[in-house]
């Protein structure tokens, strides 16, 4: 597929690809005009550091297999239990299952629309 993927086939794939992972509690939100840096936000949770690890390489490695498309920056790492992955118009948080329910970013997001991610090819 061309590089030129828009932001909801990409947030729709990193949340499939997240899955293919087995990654818990996968929620994408449109967050077109409540955020400045972003269009979509992926949420995702691992319950321990190497399911995270996973997740992390898989939802990059699915990316760019299926749509040539690399994360123009990854911050953090397994060991910090949040790691967020950067597309641009997309933003993946992966969560230990812990720091997802402290830190409640679905509240943050509460306004944004859900976006239907599951079933579609």
């Amino acid at each position: 597929m061309s590089d030129q993927v828009k932001g909801i086939e990409l947030a729709k794939a990193c949340a499939k690809a997240a899955d293919e992972m087995q990654a818990e509690n996968i929620q994408v939100f449109d967050v077109t005009g409540l955020s400045t840096i972003t269009d979509f936000v992926v949420l995702c949770s691992g319950s321990s550091m190497p399911h995270l690890r996973a997740i992390m390489r898989d939802v990059a490695g699915h990316v760019i297999e299926w749509h040539g498309v690399k994360p123009i920056l990854s911050e953090g790492n397994a060991d910090s239990r949040w790691v967020v992955l950067d597309y641009i118009d997309v933003m993946v948080h992966v969560l230990h299952t812990e720091m997802r329910e402290f830190y409640d970013l679905e509240s943050m997001w509460a306004k944004a629309k859900p976006v239907e991610w599951k079933g579609e090819s």
